[in-house]
């Protein structure tokens, strides 16, 4: 069907421009022939034909809504004309928000609150109306932390519609780099809106004259209808009537609506109920979650939440909310409690003790658990100590295994503190004591040093953790920063009352440490009181000096252990006293030990001599000295810190005592091997020096050794022991620090000598008495007479025979030690002189040729051994002379010349003996 009317053509619009929802007219040509006509109008491609109104076909009155597009054209559609087309356009303006305070003269359209395409029941807050940008210039975000900015501006508040709005913040934060030309700018822009504000309502009014006009119009109208009808207080007036049918409107709505109103009030009791239940299921589910995470070991989580809760609901009022905050702090109570049981629970890591006190910290637990936790540890430590004690007590035979997984000293203890504890004690094990497996060494260990090993392992693995834990308990680490800034004072306080507590608990800990060794080692040094508790070990035998020794490097380095920790020298103090006893002790038992190992000494004499004369028994017992001094060395040496072992008089006697004791024990053994029975003997050993063939022949003869000779050799050993081993001794001592060096000397040398002096005398009476006795015999043999008998001839037998006997002591003397010849022989000429003195003193009358024949044998015997002459031989001799007559004439002392010549000449090989290449010194 053909058009009957042309296209719709707009030829105008007023106004041109401006925001969505302004009212315009339009005008144009061929507009539609009625409202019913009218079937589309579309401005800036929004279809604005709801809001049209038809006024004729040249005008139509609308409003402009929201547009995509900028500026368009003005579209009508007519059912007569169908679509038209426009010779003008409309610009769309971005509307201009008018804030909560600004004046308007116009109603604001209550949708320009609303977001209509999100949520239509969310009203957007007027405050967020406000202009973002007031200074008009660009704004420049700045890189400065708010809480910074809060700690300077302290009180104000970068919101200029605060109260506490400040400037300097707002410009610090936005402006922070904006240009002082453009800070100029912004603040002809403040003047701008400044004199804007100025003018006051008038500029409003001028901008709305319509409105009034159109209100104005409206007013007179209802003013001229009730004047009509009369006056708002007559019966039946306009009024009244409009007041009943709203009344009756009311009520009929109100009846038909009754049910639906009375549902939507419950819709929105429940809808309030949920949103609150929405808003605060944090509170509500917070309970069941605290018990969750409790079991899951979450406590990070349920402290945080505890925080929050208490922070928003601890000071509220609401009944509901008091409910279910009472029950979180139920649950929190039942938390403290847990916590505090999984704190004092033994055994327990230092990092699991720090984590639980934070917790309880966090938590505002009462009293103070970080001393709980201390205390606690205090007596676990006690505990073990004497656990490991009783372990070893009633099981001597076997080695007590550590069951708990904390006296395992691997466990988080320092690598560096046990692990050097035990190499070293592993190097002195294998270097003092063994040559085996080191899994053999174990059950070679005593039992009392393998509970020193242990004790002091586990104060080593134990101490460190709870030094650590008071540490921290004193700087504070233990805490949160919250209850640091909260409990600061309080637990300065603490720290400051608890520090002699603390002190008297590791004083507690060395003590009980130092007695247990003591109890086990040194028992005698406990009182009687404390035996039962620290003592109580069955003790079969004393420890050697090489397990004493042990023990000290032991307790050295428990020692450094714990100075490393960097505790005070004043609690390990009693520790410097313990190592110091063992010291002692340990020198004490050494040189006991060495005493008896000096006694087996005679067992294992070869009686095998050198060229020296001497047997290997000197060279074992200084070897044997010299051990046991190098044994001592560790011992003797001071550590930093500790004292000399000698420090003591008392303990510097009794060394010097044992020191004594050993000497004269040697010396005990040499009398013993002198004057050993000849059945007692093993002489199956025995061999000849390899260097000296003719030594020993006789004894390797007949495989025996004579009284005599061991009395030489021994007196041969006396010798060297007097010129060499004793000052050898003196030197090592000194060496070693010993004191009383001079003491020992002097009363080991004078002990020596005694014995010197009596076997040598005892030997001489053996050797000497036999050719004394046979001097007077000899002599008088065949009824000589010196008043009747024949001239001399020669030396008679008697004299020879003595001689032979002498060269058979110096052979005996000299095949032991040469040294030993001129103070033997001399001896023995002294005895043979002073009897042939007193025989011949013995003697009334002597006739020419007895006067001869005696002083030829005397001067024979004389001028034989005048090597080996004394000054008392000499008198001897001198005497035996002077009791001879004169000889008168020439003859006899030529006679006695010749026979002296032909007797020195007759026993020249026998008399070789007595002619030594090299004077000898003799000792009288």
């Amino acid at each position: 069907m053909s058009r009957l009317r042309q296209p719709p053509l707009v030829t105008g619009i007023s106004p041109n421009e401006g925001i969505p929802w302004t009212k315009v007219t339009i005008r144009g040509e061929n507009l539609g022939t009625g409202p019913t006509d009218l079937i589309g109008l579309t401005i800036c491609g929004h279809n604005c034909l709801l809001t049209a109104e038809w006024m004729s076909a040249s005008k139509i009155v609308c409003r402009v809504g929201q547009a995509k597009n900028d500026k368009g054209d003005i579209i009508v559609t007519t059912k007569s004309g169908g679509k038209g087309t426009s010779t003008v356009s409309f610009k769309l303006l971005k509307p201009e928000k008018i804030g909560i305070l600004d004046q308007s003269a116009v109603w604001v359209d209550e949708m320009n609150y609303y977001d209509m395409r999100t949520d239509r029941n969310k009203g957007i807050p007027p405050l967020s109306l406000r202009p973002a940008n007031p200074l008009g210039i660009e704004i420049e975000k700045s890189k400065f932390p708010q809480k910074d900015l809060e700690m300077l501006f302290h009180g104000m508040s970068a919101d200029f519609t605060s109260e506490n709005f400040s400037a300097a913040w707002y410009l610090t934060e936005n402006h922070s780099t904006t240009s002082f030309e453009q800070l100029k700018m912004a603040v002809a822009n403040l003047k701008r809106q400044a004199n804007k504000k100025s003018e006051g309502s008038l500029a409003y009014v001028k901008g709305g004259l319509s409105t009034f006009f159109e209100a104005q119009d409206a007013l007179s109208a209802i003013h001229q209808k009730l004047e009509a009808d009369g006056t708002e207080k007559v019966e039946g007036s306009m009024t009244q009537k409009l007041e009943n049918v709203l009344n009756r409107a009311s009520d009929t709505a109100d009846t038909l609506f009754q049910e639906v109103l009375g549902r939507k009030d419950k819709a929105d009791s429940t809808r309030n109920a949920l949103n609150v239940l929405q808003r605060f299921k944090f509170l509500f589910n917070l309970p069941l979650n605290i018990e969750r995470n409790i079991q899951k070991g979450d406590y990070d989580v349920v402290i945080n939440d505890y925080e929050k809760a208490k922070s928003l609901f601890g000071k509220t009022e609401v009944q509901v909310f008091k409910k279910y905050y009472a029950e979180v702090e139920t649950r929190i109570e039942a938390l403290r409690e847990l916590l505090l049981d999984k704190l004092l629970e033994t055994p327990s890591t230092l990092h699991d003790q720090k984590r639980y006190i934070r917790y309880l910290s966090d938590l505002h637990a009462p009293g103070d658990p970080a001393w709980q936790c201390i205390g606690a540890q205090h007596q676990w430590i006690l505990q073990l100590m004497h656990t490991c004690k009783e372990g070893f007590v009633k099981n001597p035979k076997g080695n007590p295994g550590l069951h708990s997984p904390m006296l395992d000293p691997d466990t988080d203890v320092r690598p560096s503190v046990l692990g050097h504890l035990g190499q070293t004690a592993s190097l002195k094990r294998g270097s003092s004591f063994q040559s085996g497996q080191d899994d053999t060494w174990r059950y070679k260990t005593p039992h009392r040093v393998a509970f020193v090993e242990n004790l002091t392992k586990l104060v080593i693995s134990q101490l460190p953790n709870f030094w650590k834990l008071w540490i921290s308990y004193v700087n504070g680490s233990l805490f949160s920063e919250t209850a640091e800034k909260s409990g600061q004072i309080e637990r300065s306080k603490n720290v400051r009352q608890r520090q002699n507590d603390f002190k008297k608990m590791i004083q507690e800990v060395m003590h009980s440490l130092v007695k247990l060794i003591r109890g086990a080692l040194l028992p005698l040094s406990i009182w009687d009181g404390e035996a039962r508790q620290y003592g109580g070990w069955e003790v079969k035998s004393e420890l050697s000096g090489q397990w004493f020794t042990h023990v000290i490097q032991t307790i050295r380095l428990t020692y450094e252990s714990l100075t490393a920790l960097e505790i005070p020298n004043d609690m390990l103090q009693t520790i410097q006293d313990l190592i110091l006893d063992l010291r002692v002790r340990c020198v004490m038992v050494t040189l006991q030990h060495t005493a008896e190992e000096i006694k087996r000494l005679a067992e294992k004499e070869d009686w095998i001599v050198n060229n020296e004369g001497l047997t290997s028994l000197p060279c074992k017992f200084e070897q044997c000295i010299v051990r046991s001094l190098q044994s001592l060395q560790g011992i003797l040496e001071c550590k930093p810190g500790e004292a000399s072992v000698f420090q003591q008089p008392k303990t510097q006697e009794e060394v010097c005592q044992l020191s004594i004791s050993i000497m004269q024990v040697f010396i005990y053994c040499l009398e013993q091997l002198s004057t050993k029975p000849d059945a007692d003997i093993d002489t199956t050993h025995l061999s000849i020096d390899v260097s000296s063939p003719d030594l020993f022949r006789s004894i390797h003869e007949d495989f025996s050794l004579t009284s005599e000779q061991r009395i030489l050799i021994v007196l041969s050993n006396c010798c060297y022991l007097e010129r060499h081993t004793f000052l050898n001794i003196a030197e090592h001592f000194e060496k070693h620090n010993f004191q009383g060096i001079e003491k020992i000397t002097q009363v080991s040398m004078a002990t020596l000598k005694e014995l010197d002096q009596r076997l040598f005398e005892n030997y001489i009476e053996l050797k000497a008495d036999p050719i004394v006795g046979s001097l007077e015999p000899g002599i008088y043999a065949g009824y000589f007479d010196w008043k009747d008998c024949l001239p001399p001839t020669g030396v008679r037998n008697y004299l020879k025979e003595a001689l032979v006997n002498i060269i058979a002591v110096h052979a005996e003397v000299f095949t032991v030690s040469k040294a030993l010849v001129p103070r033997a022989l001399s001896k023995v000429v002294e005895a043979v002189s002073e009897e042939l003195s007193r025989l011949m003193q013995c003697v009334s009358t002597f006739s020419r040729n007895g006067a001869l024949q005696a002083r030829l044998e005397i001067c024979a015997l004389r001028d034989t051994v005048a090597l080996y002459l004394t000054p008392e031989s000499k008198s001897s001799f001198k005497q035996a002379l002077e009791a001879l007559p004169q000889l008168s004439s020439g003859a006899d002392k030529k006679l006695l010349e010749e026979l002296l010549n032909k007797f020195k000449s007759s026993m020249h090989l026998q008399l070789t003996c007595f002619q030594a290449a090299s004077s000898t010194v003799m000792k009288t």
